[in-house]
Parts: structure tokens; C-alpha cells; sequence
């Protein structure tokens, strides 16, 4: 295959892999732009195997993948794709770690100079340290987020400190490696190594309340260090994909981060909540709140004529978005109009409750984001907080709080609210809220699934 062929064919599925990203921007288009992602990566894949002889192992390689992948595709539920995300993350950080290792032990295998150049040097030691840092970091993420490890955030004294000079020390050996005439794979190993150290150390103080911004930095780390090996080895479909994958990804972390109210910097400084405890609890304060039952909640929202529902954390948990579409239906059979109301940063990755409730083919025109919905809470009957927490917490208005200035839904604001939760524990920012406590609010308690499931009945 000619080189211009080759060329032509990378921009073009360049081309499909920019429209799945337009198309991933809407739920209405989300179908469309992962089939036009799929069709980018076959192009690509078919194109690479033209320029190879050992396109036979690489097609079995794929084969052994493609196997594993769908297994694990069909067992993982939807409530687990946060962290099968930052899984996935970790194997492509690896993957451009392996392909650097494997430039540095024989250029001449990868179409590179037998003696590197200082370019490509300069390229592998980029995309080897975000890469070592993504695996290391999706890898904490993974267990952070799977409940395999404590997602409330790890701190020790001098922490920053001790990142800060592996950080330096990590530069330090990757100057090292650039600078000598041979190849030094003591410094290469060293500045791995450290890398692949760091990236466990960044991710440990995050708590869980910032694992949206987690899962999105990390998605753009490892487009990042797939464009950094692109480079080294002059493959354009590497450097645009990789690009791609890095400028989204940190655009996502931006948009978090502004829907948190948190600057970029402090989340992956230091996490979210890590010093912030129950208020009310620390100033010996008992509360009273009022709660019900399904029953209750049931006949409240029967009655109403207008009903927003506020997913989070606790739906993922409980797997109730099936329930939940069955009672937002009965409620639209009685008369209702229901809307369902989403935050940027409900749930453990972005879009995670927009991607349960499409699950359940809960209409897209029903499911609001923040901005649109923000203005009808103080028109509405009833609101129904399932699992959420800090999302809705009016702390959020309240000088001083850990979490003031983040937007929140204005659920405070309706006629009445109904929180389903399993007991009054804080949320991830570790703050007790307010709105359990009003007049207006009612507590029903128990697995979200089982509520909704009463509710239903009792409707």
C-alpha cells in the first residue's frame, strides 16, 4: 500500500472519529457516533495491519482481546461502568508504557534510528510518564471505585512534598535519559518506576466526591501519552487519535470542575472532603427530621400535578432505574408531568445517570440537565431525591461551607421533597444537608429499588 493511500486512509478515519465525538456530545446521537468510532477504528486497524509482516499476530492479539472484552461487556452492569472506565484507562497508559519500552530496546524494529535522536527521546519519556502515571492512577481509581479500597481520601503529612520531589527526581532521570549518548536504561527504568509511584500518590487523597473529575483527567492522560508515542514513531493516526482523546478529556475535567466550583489544581492536590466532617455531629447538635413511608411518598406524588425526580449515587446502587421508569409511568398514566433532573456530577463518572436512565428508555426530552431545570423547582408540586446527596445540598449557598458556590439542583425550592436514602449519613463531601431537615422534606427510607418498587404498588 502506497503511502499517500495509507495517509488518506488515517485521515478518514480521523474524520469518523471526530464525528463520534460530535455524536457522543447528545444522547439523541450517542448510537450514531460509537458506530461512526467503531468504523474510525476498523479503518485504522486495517490500515496498520498493510503496513506490517506480522499482521498474523497482531490479528490474533486482537482476536484474544476482542474475546475478553465481550465477555467482560456482557457481565458488567451498568452500574459498574465507572470503574470498568478507569480500567480501561489503565490499559491504554500501560500500552503506550509497553510500546516505549519496546522503541527503547530496538528503535530499529519501529522504523526509528538505531541511536534515538533527542526528539523521539524527548517523546518516549512524555508518553511513558503520563502513560506509567494513567495505569497507576486508573489502577487506584478502579479499586476506589469498585469498593475494593476506601474511597475516602488517603492522606499522610507532607504528602505534597514527598510528590513534589518525586516529581522532581522523575524530570531529573528523564534528563538523564535524554541527554546520553547511549541508550541509559538505568535512568529509563528510574524514571518509569517513579512515574508508576506518582501516579498511585496523585490519585490516594482524591476522595470519592471528585472521582467525575478523576475518571475524565485520567481519559485525558491517556490520550495524551497514545499522542506522545505517536510522535516518537511517526504513526499520524496515534497523534490525532491520542489528541483527541487528551484535548476532550481535559475540556470534561474543565467542565466538572466548574460544576464542582473547584479549581482544577486543589482536586488533584489534595481530594475533595478529606477534612471535612459531619457539622452537625461536631457541634453535638441533634436534628429532627420528618419521615414517611412508600405509602406515603406514593400518595403525595399521586396527588401532585407536577414531579421532578432527582437521580444519584443511591439509584446506581440500588440498580432502581427500571423502577424508576415504571413509576414515572404510572405517575404520566394519573395525569403527572414528570421530568427527571440531572447534575453534571451525580453518580462516579460523568453521564453516569444519564447512561442508567437511557438504560431504562426513560424518554431523552424527559431527562433535564442542570441549567434547563434549575428554574422549575419553585414551580413544582413534588420533588423525589433518590440517593442523592451534596447535589442538592443547600450548604452550597452558605458562606464558609467546604462546598459553597457549587452549583446544585435548586430542589430545596419545590413545594414538597421526598429523599430516599438508606440512613442520614453524609454524602462523599462529608457534610450533613439541610434539606433532610425542612419542614417540607420527608425521609423515606431503605434500598432505593424496594422504595420505588412500594411506590409503584401503592400507585
Amino acid at each position: 500500500m502506497s503511502a499517500n493511500f495509507i495517509a488518506l486512509a488515517y485521515l478518514v478515519a480521523a474524520v469518523f472519529f471526530i464525528l463520534a465525538l460530535k455524536g457522543l456530545s447528545s444522547p439523541l446521537y450517542a448510537r450514531r457516533g460509537n458506530f461512526f468510532g467503531m468504523v474510525g477504528m476498523a479503518i485504522a486497524v486495517v490500515t496498520t495491519l498493510t503496513i506490517t509482516a506480522n499482521w498474523m499476530l497482531i490479528v490474533g492479539c486482537i482476536a484474544i482481546g476482542g474475546l475478553i472484552g465481550s465477555v467482560v461487556a456482557k457481565r458488567v452492569q451498568m452500574t459498574a461502568m465507572p470503574e470498568l472506565v478507569a480500567f480501561m484507562h489503565s490499559l491504554v497508559g500501560l500500552a503506550a508504557v509497553f510500546i516505549a519500552i519496546a522503541a527503547v530496546n530496538n528503535p530499529v524494529s519501529l522504523g526509528l534510528p538505531e541511536v534515538l535522536p533527542t526528539g523521539s527521546k524527548l517523546e518516549l519519556f512524555l508518553g511513558t510518564f503520563i502513560g506509567a502515571m494513567t495505569w497507576s492512577g486508573s489502577v487506584i481509581a478502579f479499586l476506589k471505585l469498585s469498593g475494593r479500597m476506601s474511597g475516602a481520601p488517603i492522606v499522610f503529612s507532607g504528602q505534597h512534598m514527598v510528590n513534589l520531589l518525586l516529581a522532581v527526581v522523575m524530570v531529573g532521570f528523564g534528563l538523564w535519559f535524554f541527554f546520553s549518548e547511549a541508550t541509559n536504561w538505568t535512568a529509563f527504568a528510574a524514571m518509569t518506576a517513579i512515574a508508576f509511584l506518582l501516579g498511585f500518590l496523585i490519585i490516594v487523597p482524591i476522595g470519592g466526591a471528585d472521582m467525575p473529575v478523576v475518571i475524565s483527567m485520567l481519559n485525558s492522560y491517556s490520550g495524551w501519552a497514545a499522542a506522545g508515542i505517536g510522535f516518537s514513531l511517526g504513526n499520524p493516526m496515534l497523534i490525532i487519535a491520542g489528541s483527541l482523546v487528551g484535548s476532550s478529556g481535559a475540556i470534561l475535567s474543565y467542565i466538572m470542575c466548574k460544576a464542582m466550583n473547584r479549581p482544577f489544581l486543589s482536586v488533584i492536590l489534595g481530594g475533595f472532603g478529606g477534612e471535612t466532617a459531619d457539622q452537625s455531629a461536631a457541634a453535638g447538635v441533634q436534628k429532627t427530621y420528618r419521615s414517611g413511608s412508600a405509602d406515603d411518598a406514593a400518595f403525595l406524588l399521586g396527588n401532585a400535578d407536577s414531579v421532578i425526580i432527582v437521580p444519584g449515587y443511591g439509584l446506581a446502587v440500588a440498580r432502581a432505574q427500571h423502577s424508576v421508569k415504571e413509576l414515572a409511568e404510572a405517575l404520566h398514566k394519573k395525569g403527572v408531568n414528570v421530568r427527571f433532573a440531572i447534575h453534571p456530577v451525580a453518580g462516579r463518572m460523568p453521564g453516569h445517570m444519564n447512561v442508567l436512565l437511557a438504560e431504562a428508555e426513560i424518554p431523552y426530552e424527559q431527562v433535564l440537565e442542570m441549567d434547563e431545570i434549575n428554574s422549575d423547582f419553585s414551580t413544582t408540586d413534588v420533588v423525589l431525591v433518590l440517593g442523592a446527596n451534596d447535589v442538592v445540598n443547600p450548604a452550597a449557598n452558605v458562606p464558609g461551607s467546604p462546598i459553597y458556590g457549587m452549583p446544585i439542583l435548586e430542589a430545596h425550592k419545590a413545594r414538597t421533597v421526598m429523599v430516599v436514602k438508606r440512613s442520614m449519613a453524609a454524602g462523599y463531601a462529608g457534610l450533613d444537608n439541610d434539606l433532610f431537615y425542612m419542614d417540607k422534606t420527608m425521609m423515606v427510607f431503605g434500598d432505593a429499588k424496594k422504595v420505588v418498587e412500594g411506590m409503584v404498588k401503592a400507585l
